[in-house]
């Protein structure tokens, strides 16, 4: 399931969330947004707890779609801590979505390694 955020819960949700955040920007009217949605779901069920995945609806939250500068949809940001660490955006096919997100997966495999708080979740995500 996705967690749908809002202007008002954007903050809690995304910017303080103590894991990295897949934000998907998105709108009812986008067919591409809905094609790519299962596959969403998947790279989640594949993270697990590591990684969170929300839904934002562009037209809904129009403050968002501005400061993030949103050309296209479905867009979708890597957040973490709060800075935008990839922006996934133009998709063509299946294919290059499941390569960002592999990509995605791989990054933070690498980064995982490279904290040293004891409180930190190792981020490597686990192919099913």
């Amino acid at each position: 399931m996705v967690l749908s955020v809002s202007e008002r819960t954007f903050t809690q949700e995304v910017l303080e969330s103590p894991i990295p955040v897949l934000v998907n920007f998105e709108a009812p009217w986008c067919g591409l947004c809905r094609i790519i949605h299962p596959l969403l779901l998947q790279f989640k069920n594949q993270c697990g707890e590591q990684i969170k995945l929300v839904g934002v609806n562009a037209d809904d939250n129009f403050k968002l779609s501005n400061r993030y500068r949103l050309k296209s949809l479905p867009t979708l940001l890597l957040i973490e801590n709060g800075v935008v660490r990839r922006r996934l955006e133009g998709f063509r096919s299946r294919e290059d979505l499941l390569q960002a997100l592999e990509e995605i997966k791989l990054s933070y495999g690498k980064s995982a390694n490279a904290y040293n708080n004891s409180k930190t979740v190792d981020l490597e995500c686990r192919s099913a």
